[in-house]
């Protein structure tokens, strides 16, 4: 197994990394002034573009099925413009591509959250001899689950996903499983030493409802750490106008997940923290970075963490935001002429372009601390 990220016993300080910023500072969410899709194909044309730039577009066709003898209903995957996405299981929605494509990219993009955080799987002060068995939800990839895993030899680790994307050669302790984790969660209570969830963004109704089951898995006095990105995508210079295909990204996410009922302003409405004191967690510590896309920055660790955010968009651009334009009603061709501004943006390096994440964790009180 690759050597683990490095990971702290005691809780960080926002100044100590690459891109935090101070923990109170908030930016508001955008108006729903998002541009329709044929905007992007007028731009393309007083351009001179035919929007297909770089040929190598992601988007399949349905002949590019390899389920189609899987009977089974968790491998019944569905297909959206030749994308492949989770089943349909009760009323979980996740817009990401679960493909390869959308896999390497999930996997890339772990990478830059690490170095963000630098080097580190967590901010939790956990305690190694006291981790015994650990959760990661909405586990993806896997990846995350892996090298926590290897950093942490003698616990149980499980990742559970609505989708079985993971690797089989794993960790002799670390295990996966297939839950929504929307539902009322099949673990007893007061099982696990340190409940982890990361990037599910866009895909929970009730936050509050996640954040209490969370609350009644782990033991007394064991943490709870959730990490989540901000939509949005902004400059601090204005060289990201809300009328360009990146400032138009975080409308776009916002409007669609309005369309089936999931917000993509977890950050903005700080959504952690009060559904995280609303289940009961104490302690509670956040920490809120910045992640450039594309390499304008002029500090080399800046410039480099950039280099690999602009890697995970443009690995599979299509994977991220087929979903949400199929539920906007856009077409094939309207999909193909967003992305390829959009990459012309990012690799122009002219847009200062950056997002926001906000990693947040908690404590379980211990039972005398209740009364």
């Amino acid at each position: 197994m690759a050597k683990s990220p490095k990971s702290p016993k005691s809780p960080v300080s926002p100044t100590q990394g690459v891109s935090i910023e101070g923990s109170q500072q908030q930016q508001a969410a955008p108006s729903d002034g998002i541009l329709p899709a044929a905007h992007w194909q007028e731009v393309a044309e007083q351009e001179g573009d035919d929007y297909d730039d770089d040929g190598d577009s992601a988007l399949g066709s349905d002949a590019d099925s390899s389920t189609a003898s899987i009977t089974s209903t968790i491998l019944q995957y569905r297909e959206i413009n030749g994308r492949r996405f989770h089943s349909e299981m009760g009323s979980v929605q996740y817009w990401q591509s679960n493909d390869e494509a959308a896999s390497e990219s999930l996997d890339i993009n772990h990478h830059a959250i690490c170095m963000a955080m630098r080097d580190r799987l967590y901010l939790a002060p956990l305690e190694k001899d006291k981790i015994k068995r650990a959760l990661d939800v909405g586990t993806g990839t896997g990846i995350w689950a892996i090298d926590f895993a290897d950093e942490f030899p003698d616990a149980q680790v499980i990742g559970t996903d609505i989708s079985p994307i993971q690797p089989t050669w794993v960790p002799a302790n670390l295990q996966f499983e297939i839950e929504d984790c929307t539902q009322d969660w099949t673990f007893r209570s007061e099982h696990f030493d340190y409940v982890h969830i990361r990037w599910l963004l866009g895909s929970i109704q009730d936050w509050d409802a996640l954040m209490r089951q969370a609350y009644r898995v782990l033991r007394p006095g064991a943490y709870f750490e959730i990490l989540e990105p901000s939509a949005i995508i902004t400059s601090d210079d204005g060289t990201v106008t809300e009328t360009s295909a990146l400032g138009q990204w975080g409308k776009f996410f916002i409007n669609g997940g309005k369309q089936i009922g999931r917000s993509f302003t977890v950050v903005e409405d700080e959504t952690q923290r009060k559904s995280m004191e609303a289940a009961g967690f104490v302690d509670i510590q956040e920490f809120n970075y910045k992640m450039p896309i594309g390499g304008w920055a002029r500090d080399p660790k800046m410039k480099e963490l950039g280099q690999f955010a602009q890697l995970v968009i443009e690995k599979d651009t299509e994977g991220y935001i087929v979903f949400m334009a199929n539920t906007l009603g856009w077409t094939r061709e309207e999909i193909l002429v967003y992305i390829s501004l959009l990459r012309r943006e990012i690799r122009s390096n002219n847009s200062h372009a950056y997002y926001k994440f906000k990693a947040v964790y908690g404590r379980k009180p211990l039972n005398e601390e209740k009364n």
